[in-house]
């Protein structure tokens, strides 16, 4: 083993969550203290959000041993409780002896009791509920039943929820507003730029016991960087590698050789979109339809005399024209994750919709909620669809309600790091029925050419199912 070549007293790299390696940099820290604040003195149902292998584990794991004496703790990590199931986890946590085949109403009585009683004795009641997005509809209606037990002046059971983006999803779903409503504080764990990464490499190489200069040189952080995606599973898992790699060559630093070696290993790498290089001709049946369709709607006129009504009209709106200062580019990878997109438009065209005063109002509301990168590419984003011909086609990575607009902004900051050189576009439209919010990417010549660049796509890309779209649904 490389324990003893580099030093160590123990692996540095693990997967599974040991609290002596919490990394308390890349705002990590903060945020565990803001979530002790938040239990102790807030009374309503506290969310944390975070990709797949962003730490949310570990945090938790973290939190429960930093929280006072006085709080119970009660720790839920199977998602697949049932409604009633959740019940009976809680009180059994509690030492509650409730019979098996208890009706529901007389466990919620029996936790009830349990809890004025804990109350009284100046305790306090924390259910940490893990994987929560992969729980079923009616236990999280449970949970929110669960926010409503309290006396005259306190609630009696505190509430948090650790969960992957698609949390987020769920909780914008029009039977899941009361819920969302109850929650008082939300937390994102946003993954590690590459500075953090050189930090948080350091510093579990020397918690493992590790006295020598820094192992990891600047060209193998940048590999690194570059196919975590800032997740420190994926970071660990390449490190893990690359220390093997040295430790069998007898070297005694990283370099990019040995993280290339680790990145082949575990496939993380992906494909880069080659702008200039479009193929013409795609194989199979589906290919022939789609270049077929492309040739249809190529003699069609842009603005037919008299249009069917539009299935989706879209205005975009309009930003004024002020200098937006300059950020530090936010990168949240939502890898794999998007949320559900409609079936591709017909192609033929429809004029857009007369917007109202007061959606145009809602609309312009939700610009004001945008960060300023991504009011920038708002900007870009329309005056790319005032110059482009309407019969030109771009991919539509993601569509959504502005309710998501959050998670939309992530995925952009996303896509900007895996489209690299290049950058995806923002647009927001109201359609007469919704407000949406849309990340697109690209320009071609033909819908042939656009399907030919979703093949190229990264896999965390392809995921959602984009599809092409001519420029002429924009405008």
């Amino acid at each position: 083993m490389y324990l003893e070549h580099f030093g160590l007293t123990e692996v540095p790299f693990r997967i599974t969550p040991h609290t002596e390696f919490f990394f308390a940099g890349a705002n990590r820290g903060a945020t565990l203290e803001a979530l002790i604040y938040a239990i102790i003195h807030d009374e309503g149902i506290v969310k944390v959000s975070g990709e797949v292998g962003s730490g949310k584990t570990m945090l938790c794991r973290v939190l429960m041993e930093r929280l006072p004496p006085h709080v119970v703790i009660v720790y839920l990590a199977n998602p697949s409780l049932s409604r009633d199931d959740i019940l009976f986890a809680i009180a059994d946590d509690l030492d509650l002896k409730v019979p098996d085949n208890a009706r529901t109403s007389a466990v919620v009585r029996t936790l009830h009791a349990k809890l004025i009683e804990l109350h009284a004795a100046g305790r306090q009641v924390v259910v940490l509920i893990d994987e929560a997005h992969a729980m079923p509809i009616e236990t999280l209606e449970e949970v929110r039943l669960l926010s409503n037990l309290e006396t005259s002046h306190h609630k009696l059971l505190q509430l948090v929820m650790f969960g992957q983006p698609e949390l987020d999803e769920i909780l914008g779903r029009p039977d899941m507003r009361q819920l969302k409503e109850r929650i008082t504080q939300n937390f994102a764990l946003e993954p590690l730029r590459r500075d953090d990464i050189a930090e948080y490499l350091d510093f579990r190489m020397r918690t493992a016991g590790y006295r020598g200069p820094q192992l990891f040189s600047a060209g193998a952080i940048k590999l690194i960087a570059s196919a975590s995606l800032g997740l420190t599973r994926r970071i660990n898992i390449l490190a893990e590698k690359s220390l093997l790699a040295a430790f069998a060559e007898g070297a005694h630093e990283v370099t990019p050789k040995e993280v290339g070696a680790a990145i082949r290993d575990t496939e993380y790498d992906r494909p880069r979109i080659a702008t200039q290089r479009r193929i013409a001709i795609v194989a199979g049946a589906v290919a022939a339809l789609l270049v077929a369709a492309a040739a249809v709607v190529a003699n069609l006129p842009t603005r037919p005399a008299a249009p069917a009504p539009a299935p989706v009209a879209v205005a975009p709106v309009e930003l004024a024209p002020a200098p937006v200062p300059p950020v530090a580019e936010v990168a949240t990878p939502q890898e794999g994750v998007s949320p559900p997109l409609t079936s591709p438009p017909p192609t033929s065209p429809a004029p857009a919709q007369i917007v109202s005063p007061a959606a145009a109002t809602a609309l312009a509301a939700s610009v004001a909620q945008l960060r300023p990168l991504a009011q920038e590419r708002l900007r870009e984003t329309q005056q790319w669809i005032s110059t482009t011909e309407g019969r030109r086609w771009f991919i539509q990575l993601v569509a959504t309600n502005t309710s998501q607009i959050e998670y939309a902004q992530n995925y952009l900051a996303m896509a900007d790091r895996m489209l690299q050189p290049e950058r995806a576009r923002l647009y927001m439209a109201d359609t007469g029925k919704e407000q949406r919010i849309g990340i697109i990417y690209g320009e071609f010549p033909s819908a042939a050419a656009a399907s030919s660049a979703i093949e190229q796509l990264p896999p965390e890309l392809r995921a959602g199912s984009p599809f092409p779209r001519q420029v002429l649904w924009l405008k």
